[in-house]
């Protein structure tokens, strides 16, 4: 303390104002009924002089730091407002007015919002100020709360003319005696009926003078809460040493006696036979025209205040709850509390982040501790993070993810760390934060970022197309590079699942969109389908798997697919079901030399559950091996339309119908064991070959179709003309055109199907299903 200070210090000892505002014994329960109705958290009374202000007596529940016997200066705005003009302050928020939100310049007190009132005394002196204050702005100015602050400051200010005139001849009365106007005036009415507790003035005799509604609905017939022993059994009243109260230290009767009693407790059960614990406090009030000194002054009227203790107990709970809540959620999550002083250095760590360090739990961590273990490639980002987290102009935040070398145990780890810088007066005064190991995150994050990146390359180089949709907002995801070569598109092009529909052939587009809808669902499907591509309207044969995409909760919001170009397939490819090691040798031995692609299945069944995934190709069939499900199995792959024919192998044993089931059944061909293997590849072969013939004729019939398509009305008409037979001037008759129109028109349909002769365009129209008119 400044030399100044010390002095000024001297002279408030030298004052009786002070020794007299400091036994005021009911100041403790004001101050609590002030931090109560402002909601600020700290209340104080504080005597006032020519160049400073003093701190009698303070509540303080929020940690401001104010103490009794602080001693300030005067120069702080509200204070030389209050001393030159005794008016009441009201700040409701003080906002960035640095000379109202310091209670002195040369001290560190803050505060955002403010009330004070004078306490003023009856020769029209300044005392003091009853004051609150809070470190966020509050709803102070209105007149409830004004009038309790000024009905307070004029107890006070009666309580002080009263102990300066009992230093009289005629005797002094009791220290702790609370004088004040006990008569039913509209000021002390407002205080008592706004009061958020319950509170009320009565008579010695016990009668009411003024209560507030939370007093009536605790009241019966009128009395005293607690004070009728053995009559009312709602109240119990207790000693601090949890006897049974006597009747006579009941606060009701201690303050008509002229002692004030601080939150005595009652046990209260009320009359649905719940129980509450509450608490009552009593202050006297004596009359202000009757003289403290006066002889044989007139009882005391007795001010009662009534808390639920309940509601205490509650908020400490509360608190405790929300600790150990907070708590546990730090042991989850494997947080560990640091704070750093900028201005000493000391850092104050638990053991999980000395761990992380490589320190054991007992070792003491300074700066340079912490900073050496950083990864050199890091520590020049988190001596930048360290600078921008002090410097005054900033936010104060740190947070930085780095590496650390173990000082001990060399092993290197990854942590994240994250808090804020205190400032005061422009510097940096302390630190708090939380770290957290992130290793086992960072690992994670490398195999993920290696495993995206061999998926991009695969995906880059693939011929295949890979793609993924939202179902939710029907956008195409993820397109690879492939899809040039395939759609002969961009993939910016195609940006949505509906984009990508319209390029699907009319015939097969609502198959596909089925298709997507079920694997919504969560299916798995091979689907077949033509495209006509955007970029030269040819067709091209897809064969597509799609496959869900579940997020971490289980839903499906998204879809993926591989889409392969299967136009060109020969369908050279075997499909051999027989589970006798013997004979499926033999036929590998013979079809793989060939040119053949083999793909084996043990029995019917396990090639009937993937058929619609396979392939086209030759479905060879040992109908010994497969058994009964072989005639079976035949009938589904022709039923199922699938581009799978079927040669069957076997023996008849002299049944001459044998065969005959057997191409019944859907085999396109048959051969009687032991087969010849140039039989066998001649069934292959020819198979084969009809199935690339039906794959040629689709082909040309979408081709037609599309061509033919691209017509204008008044074209087909003329080719619908063409196929009927007509010529030039009959098709002319029939539409209302002229033979040279006729003419034009046909040269437009020869030149857009693509061919040279009449006969090359019938052929076509009729791939196509084109009918000829009935008019010519």
């Amino acid at each position: 303390m400044s030399a100044s200070a010390m002095c000024q210090d001297q002279q408030w000892h030298r004052s009786p104002d002070r020794v007299s505002a400091e036994g005021i014994a009911a100041l403790p329960v004001m101050l609590e009924i002030i931090c109560r109705i402002a909601g600020l958290g700290i209340a104080a009374v504080a005597q006032i002089n020519d160049d400073a202000w003093k701190v009698c007596s303070v509540k303080d529940d929020v940690g401001f730091g104010l103490r009794e016997h602080d001693v300030f200066r005067i120069d702080a705005v509200p204070w030389q407002e209050m001393h030159t003009h005794q008016r009441p302050i009201v700040i409701d928020d003080a906002g960035d007015d640095q000379a109202i939100r310091r209670l002195s310049d040369s001290e560190r007190f803050g505060f955002r919002s403010c009330i004070a009132f004078p306490i003023t005394l009856s020769q029209g002196g300044l005392f003091g100020a009853l004051c609150a204050f809070g470190t966020m702005p509050a709803r102070l100015d209105q007149t409830e709360i004004r009038g309790i602050f000024r009905q307070f400051a004029e107890l006070i200010g009666l309580q002080l003319d009263a102990q300066r005139q009992s230093s009289g001849p005629s005797g002094s009365p009791s220290d702790d005696t609370v004088i004040a106007s006990s008569r039913d005036d509209e000021p002390l009415a407002t205080v008592i009926e706004h009061l958020p507790i319950a509170a009320g003035l009565f008579t010695p005799d016990g009668q009411v003078l003024l209560d507030n509604p939370t007093l009536r609905r605790l009241l019966r017939q009128g009395r005293i809460p607690g004070a009728d022993f053995g009559t009312d059994p709602r109240w119990a009243g207790f000693a601090a040493d949890g006897t049974v109260l006597d009747p006579r230290e009941h606060p009701f009767e201690r303050a008509s006696r002229g002692h004030v009693t601080l939150r005595t407790r009652f046990l209260y059960r009320t009359d649905d036979g719940f129980e509450r614990w509450m608490r009552i406090s009593g202050l006297p009030l004596r009359s202000r025209t009757a003289p403290a000194w006066q002889a044989d002054p007139p009882a005391p009227a007795v001010l009662l205040i009534v808390e639920e203790e309940h509601e205490v107990e509650r908020t400490a709970d509360a608190l405790h709850q929300s600790e150990a809540r907070l708590q546990a959620a730090v042991d989850l999550i494997g947080l560990s509390p640091c704070d750093w002083s900028p201005v000493t250095g000391a850092l104050n760590w638990n053991s999980r982040l000395k761990a992380i360090w490589g320190l054991p739990p007992d070792a003491q961590v300074d700066r340079s501790a912490w900073l050496s273990a950083i990864h050199p490639e890091d520590r020049p980002r988190v001596e930048d993070a360290i600078a921008r987290c002090s410097d005054p102009a900033g936010d104060g935040i740190y947070n930085i993810e780095h590496r650390v070398i173990g000082i001990e145990d060399e092993v290197e780890r990854w942590v994240a760390m994250h808090g804020r810088t205190e400032f005061e007066d422009g510097r940096p005064i302390g630190f708090v934060g939380v770290g957290l190991e992130i290793t086992e995150r960072k690992r994670e994050e490398t195999i993920r970022r290696e495993n995206e990146e061999r998926f991009r390359r695969f995906a880059e180089h693939s011929t295949n197309v890979l793609w993924q949709a939202n179902l939710e907002s029907r956008r195409l995801t993820y397109l690879s590079r492939a899809l040039r070569h395939v759609w002969g598109v961009a993939p910016e092009q195609l940006t949505s699942i509906e984009s990508w529909l319209a390029t699907i052939h009319p015939d097969d587009r609502d198959t596909a969109y089925r298709t997507v809808e079920r694997v919504g669902g969560g299916d798995v499907a091979v689907l077949e389908y033509r495209i006509l591509r955007p970029s030269d309207g040819t067709v091209r044969r897809i064969r597509d798997t799609f496959f869900p995409i579940r997020s971490e909760d289980g839903r499906i919001r998204h879809i993926g697919g591989i889409a392969e170009d299967v136009t060109g397939r020969t369908g050279a490819r075997i499909y051999l079901v027989d589970e006798h090691p013997g004979s499926r040798q033999a036929l590998l031995s013979l079809l793989q030399p060939a040119g053949y692609e083999v793909q084996v299945f043990p029995n019917a069944a396990a090639l009937a559950e993937i058929a619609g995934s396979l392939q086209p190709g030759c479905v060879i069939l040992d109908m010994e091996a497969a058994g009964p499900e072989s005639l079976t199995v035949a009938k589904a792959l022709k039923a199922g339309g699938l581009s799978l024919p079927v040669v069957m192998i076997g023996r008849s044993h002299g049944d001459v119908g044998f065969g005959v089931r057997a191409m019944k059944a859907g085999a396109v061909d048959y051969l009687e064991k032991p087969w010849q293997p140039a039989a066998l590849l001649t069934a292959v072969s020819a198979a084969l070959a009809e199935l690339r013939t039906d794959t040629e004729r689709s082909q040309a019939r979408d081709d037609a179709k599309l061509r033919i398509g691209a017509l204008s009305p008044r074209e087909r008409e003329v080719l619908e003309g063409l196929l009927a037979g007509g010529t030039n001037k009959s098709i002319g008759r029939a539409l209302g055109l002229s033979p040279r129109t006729v003419e034009i028109h046909r040269a437009h349909v020869m030149e857009a199907l693509g061919v040279k002769t009449l006969p090359e365009a019938v052929l076509m129209a009729a791939r196509a299903g084109v009918q000829p008119t009935r008019d010519l």
